[in-house]
C-alpha cells in the first residue's frame, strides 16, 4: 500500500499515455470502408429522396405430379423498371439448377478432410455424405425451361448460365417503363432428406409423401443501386435477394391434399369442406388454436389415394417470394390474432408424426413471434403466418416457413417422447423462421451478399423472443458467453465476408452478429437507446433493401452515438475481447499529521516478515542486556518517533491548505490504480466490480473510449470509501471475454472436475424417455453383466 500525496492522483492517470506503445487508432472512422452516401442512401442511414427499387408481379399455375414427384409450371412476369437506368436484358434466378449434376455447387462440393474425420473420432467418410454425393450425381434435377415469349407470344432469346438466366429484350427497357413475358418450365422434385436443400419431398412408411415446394419458378434477380444485377451464382449457402411484387398463383394437387401457401386462399368453397370452412371462421376469434383438419381426419386420408385433382388459388400482395406445401397427411390448426390494426391467421400444418409436440407448441410459437418481433420493429403486415412440419429443418418464405423437429418413437414401447433439446429446438426454429418474415422478407437485405444481415439480425431478435417465452430457456445464440468458444479459435473470417466464403456458417453469420448486437444493447448503448434505433432501422427499411452501411449509419444516427469503433472491431476483424487485470496499487491519502503518518509507517514496518536469521536469534543474550548503561536516547526512540519539528511543519501545512483539500483529508478516501491490458485486440467497455471490506459490491461502467489513447494498456483510478478486497472485470460475462482467468484480483482458480468414471456419451438425451425407463435392480459388488440372450 502506498500513501498518495494530494495532487498525485491526476498525474497517475496520464502515466499510461506517456508510456503508450505505437499508436493504433481503434476509434478511427469507417469512411474508407463504407460507400459514399448520396441522394439514394443518405449519410444518416435512411433512404434518400432519390431512393428507388424494382418491382416484379407474377401470374402462375403449378401442377404437382405426386406419382412422378415433379412440378410443371407456367406463367407470366411483369417487370417494372423503376431505376434511372435503361436495361437491355433481364436476369432471373434458376436456383433449382443447383441439382443439375454439372452444377457448380455439385462440382465444388467437398467432403471433410481426413484431419476433420479424426478430430471427430472417426476414420472415414460418413455414409450420409457419400450417399448425398452419389444420389446428387444421379438425380436429374434442375429447370427444364421452354417457351420464353413476350406479351405478344413472340419467342425471346435467353441464355442460361448455371443458376442464372438472361433474357435479351428486343427493345431496351427505359426508366419508368415495364415489360411482360411468359415462361413454361418443368423440374423433378428432390428427396430432401437425401439431397438436402431448402425444399423437397419426404416419403413416409405409409406410402405417402409430404411436399415442401420453394424456389420452384424462375424468379427475377434483384437490380439495385449498390450492386447492379445481383447475379452471383447460387452455391447453396448464400440465399436470395428478390424484388417485391404481387402474386396470383393457382396450384393443382391431388384432391385429397391440403395445401399451405404464401398468400390468402381465394376459393375456399372449391377446395375446403363446409366443416373446414366453419372451423376456420371460428378460429379467427378463438382464444387458442382450433383444429381445421383433425388427426383422425388426416389419418383417414392417408389410407386412400385420390385419382382426381383440385386447384387451390392464392393471392399475395407486396411479397418478394412464394412457397407452398402439400400433403394428404396434414393436420391443420389455426388461430386468429391482431398485430396492430392487422388481422392475421396463425396456422400450423403437420403430419401425425409431429404430435404431440406440434399441436401443443407450433401455433403458439407463431403468435408469440409476431407479438415479440412487432414490439422491436413494426406490426406484422400480412394476413397469414404459417409453420409447416416437413423434411426441411428450418427455412423461411413470405408468410410460410418449413420446420423440422419431431418426437421420436421408442422402439420397444412405441411411446412418443421428445428430448428437451427437441422441444426447445422446435419452438426456437419456429420463432426464427417466422421471424424471418421481418428480416429479410420485409426488411429486404441482400442475402446472397451478406448472410449476417438477415440471419444475424434475426437470431438477435429471436433471442429476445425466447427470453420472453419462459425464464429458464437455456442460453442460445445471442448471449455473449455462447460465442466465446468460437472467438477463441483461429478458424474465423470477419462477419463482413461474402455468404459463400464463410468458414463456420452458423457461428459467423448467426451467433457472432447476434452476440455483437446483444453487447451493443446491454453494455454499450443501453436498452432504451438501442431499441429506439433498432426500431427506426426496421421502420426506415421495411419493404426496401438496406445494406450494411444503412444499418450501421441508422444505429448511430438514431442512438446519437459514434459506433464506428464497434462496427470495425466486431464486423470487420476477427479480434476478440480479452481484457486482463494486470496489477493493482492501493493508495490512501496522506494526512501529513506526523502522529498519524509515523504510526502508519510503523505498522507497515511491523507487517514485514521477520527474517529467518532474526527468528533463530530470538532470545539470545545481547551485550546491552548485560550492560544496561550502554542504552541511550536511540534505544528508546526509533525512526517513527514524532518530533516537535514534525508537529510544527504539520501546523504550517494545514494552515496553507484550501477548504477542498481539508475536506479530502477528513474523508479518508482509498485510491486504487488498476492496470488493464487489451490482449484480444477488440476494444470494449470496462465493467469493473469492486468488492469492499464490508462485503458491499459496486459496479463501475467505463465506456470503451477509455482505450482511445492507448488501445493495448490503460491504468484507471478508482476511489472508494473503504478498502477494496477484490476486483473483477466483466463479472457477468457480458462482453464475450475469451479468457476470464485473468479478469480478477486476487486471481481466482478455474473450477474443473477429475473424472473417475467413463464419459457418459448419452448425456443431454431424451429425459422424458429416460425418466420412465424401468428401474433396474442394483448389482452386487463385482457382479458382471450377463451375456445378451439370443432372440
Amino acid at each position: 500500500m502506498i500513501r498518495l500525496p494530494i495532487g498525485l492522483a491526476a498525474l497517475c492517470l496520464s502515466a499510461s499515455v506517456l508510456a503508450a506503445p505505437p499508436f493504433d487508432d481503434k476509434f478511427r472512422q469507417l469512411d474508407e470502408l463504407l460507400p459514399t452516401p448520396g441522394a439514394v442512401r443518405t449519410a444518416s442511414g435512411a433512404p434518400g429522396h432519390a431512393y428507388w427499387q424494382q418491382r416484379a408481379d407474377y401470374q402462375m399455375r403449378a401442377t404437382l405430379d405426386e406419382n412422378k414427384r415433379s412440378l410443371t409450371g407456367s406463367g407470366s412476369i411483369t417487370y417494372h423498371n423503376n431505376s434511372p437506368d435503361t436495361l437491355k436484358y433481364l436476369w432471373l434466378q434458376l436456383d433449382e439448377n443447383i441439382y443439375k449434376p454439372d452444377s457448380a455447387a455439385r462440382k465444388t462440393a467437398t467432403l471433410p478432410s481426413r484431419d476433420a474425420w479424426q478430430a471427430r473420432g472417426g476414420d472415414g467418410v460418413k455414409f450420409d455424405a457419400m450417399r448425398n454425393l452419389f444420389e446428387g450425381n444421379n438425380f436429374e434435377g434442375g429447370f427444364n425451361i421452354r417457351n420464353v415469349r413476350d406479351s405478344g407470344g413472340r419467342p425471346l432469346k435467353y441464355t442460361i448460365n448455371g443458376t442464372m438466366m438472361r433474357i435479351d429484350l428486343p427493345q431496351p427497357l427505359k426508366s419508368g417503363a415495364k415489360v411482360s413475358f411468359s415462361l413454361d418450365w418443368h423440374y423433378n422434385i428432390n428427396e430432401q432428406k437425401i439431397l438436402g436443400g431448402r425444399s423437397g419431398y419426404e416419403k413416409f412408411d405409409d406410402k405417402n409423401d409430404l411436399f415442401e415446394i420453394a424456389l420452384w419458378f424462375p424468379r427475377m434477380a434483384a437490380y439495385y443501386d449498390v450492386y447492379g444485377w445481383q447475379h452471383k451464382q447460387f452455391l447453396g449457402a448464400g440465399e436470395f435477394t428478390l424484388e417485391f411484387g404481387d402474386y396470383d398463383v393457382q396450384i393443382t394437387v391431388p384432391s385429397d391434399h391440403i395445401v399451405a401457401s404464401t398468400g390468402e386462399l381465394q376459393n375456399p368453397g372449391q377446395v375446403l369442406t363446409a366443416t373446414q370452412r366453419e372451423r376456420l371462421r371460428q378460429a379467427r376469434t378463438a382464444k387458442k388454436p382450433v383444429l381445421i383438419v383433425t388427426q383422425a381426419e388426416a389419418e383417414a386420408a392417408e389410407k386412400g389415394r385420390a385419382t382426381s385433382t383440385k386447384t387451390w388459388h392464392f393471392k399475395a400482395r407486396n411479397v418478394r417470394d412464394f412457397a407452398f406445401a402439400s400433403s394428404r397427411k396434414f393436420i391443420w390448426d389455426a388461430q386468429g390474432i391482431k398485430s396492430g390494426p392487422n388481422e392475421v391467421m396463425a396456422m400450423s400444418y403437420y403430419p401425425k408424426e409431429g404430435n404431440p409436440l406440434w399441436e401443443r407448441y407450433s401455433t403458439h410459437a407463431i403468435i408469440h413471434t409476431i407479438e415479440q418481433y412487432s414490439k422491436y420493429s413494426f406490426d406484422y403486415p400480412y394476413p397469414t403466418a404459417i409453420s409447416v412440419n416437413g423434411p426441411v429443418g428450418g427455412m423461411e418464405y413470405p408468410m410460410i416457413s418449413f420446420n423440422g423437429p419431431r418426437p421420436v418413437k421408442d422402439k420397444k414401447t412405441g411411446e412418443l417422447t421428445y428430448s428437451k433439446r427437441t422441444k426447445y429446438g422446435l419452438i426456437g426454429v419456429i420463432i426464427h423462421e417466422v421471424g424471418h418474415n421481418y428480416f429479410p422478407m420485409i426488411v429486404n437485405s441482400d442475402e446472397r451478399q451478406w448472410t449476417w444481415m438477415d440471419e444475424g439480425i434475426n437470431s438477435f431478435v429471436q433471442s429476445l423472443a425466447q427470453e420472453a417465452w419462459e425464464e429458464d430457456w437455456d442460453e442460445m445464440r445471442g448471449h455473449p458467453r455462447s460465442i466465446v468458444p468460437y472467438m477463441r479459435t483461429q478458424n474465423q473470417v470477419p462477419i463482413m465476408t461474402n455468404s459463400e466464403s464463410l468458414l463456420q456458417f452458423g457461428n459467423n453469420a448467426y451467433a457472432k452478429p447476434a452476440a455483437a448486437l446483444n453487447v451493443l444493447r446491454e453494455t454499450i448503448l443501453g436498452r432504451e437507446l438501442f431499441d429506439f434505433a433498432f426500431k427506426e432501422y426496421a421502420e426506415r427499411w421495411k419493404f426496401k433493401r438496406p445494406t450494411p452501411a444503412d444499418f450501421f449509419r441508422t444505429m448511430e444516427d438514431a442512438s446519437g452515438t459514434d459506433l464506428d469503433w464497434f462496427w470495425r472491431g466486431w464486423f470487420y476483424t476477427t479480434d476478440a475481447v480479452d481484457v486482463s487485470v494486470d496489477g493493482i496499487t492501493e493508495y490512501t491519502m496522506s494526512s501529513k499529521d506526523p502522529e498519524v503518518e509515523k504510526a502508519w509507517q510503523r505498522a507497515r514496518k511491523q507487517e514485514e516478515p521477520i527474517s529467518v536469521t532474526d527468528q533463530r536469534n530470538k532470545g539470545m543474550e545481547r551485550r546491552v542486556d548485560r550492560f544496561p548503561e550502554l542504552k541511550d536516547f536511540y534505544n528508546e526512540h526509533d525512526d517513527f518517533t514524532v518530533t516537535n519539528k514534525d508537529r510544527n511543519k504539520f501546523n504550517e501545512t494545514v494552515a496553507g491548505l484550501e477548504d477542498w483539500e481539508k475536506n479530502l483529508l477528513k474523508e479518508g478516501k482509498h485510491f486504487y490504480l488498476v492496470d488493464f491490458s487489451n490482449k484480444g485486440g477488440l476494444v470494449t467497455p470496462l465493467i469493473v466490480e469492486l468488492e469492499l471490506k464490508s462485503g458491499k459490491k459496486v459496479i463501475e461502467r467505463i465506456p470503451a473510449e477509455v482505450w482511445r489513447y492507448s488501445p493495448k494498456k490503460v491504468t484507471k483510478l478508482f476511489i472508494t470509501d473503504e478498502p477494496v478486497v477484490g476486483l473483477t472485470q466483466d463479472p457477468y460475462w457480458e462482453t464475450a471475454d475469451i479468457d476470464v482467468s485473468n479478469n480478477a484480483w486476487p486471481a481466482k482458480p478455474t473450477p474443473s472436475r477429475l473424472e473417475l468414471f467413463k464419459t457418459n456419451r448419452d448425456a443431454g438425451g431424451n429425459l422424458m424417455r429416460d425418466f420412465n425407463t424401468k428401474l433396474a435392480p442394483p448389482k452386487a459388488a463385482g457382479q458382471k453383466d450377463e451375456a445378451p440372450k439370443a432372440e
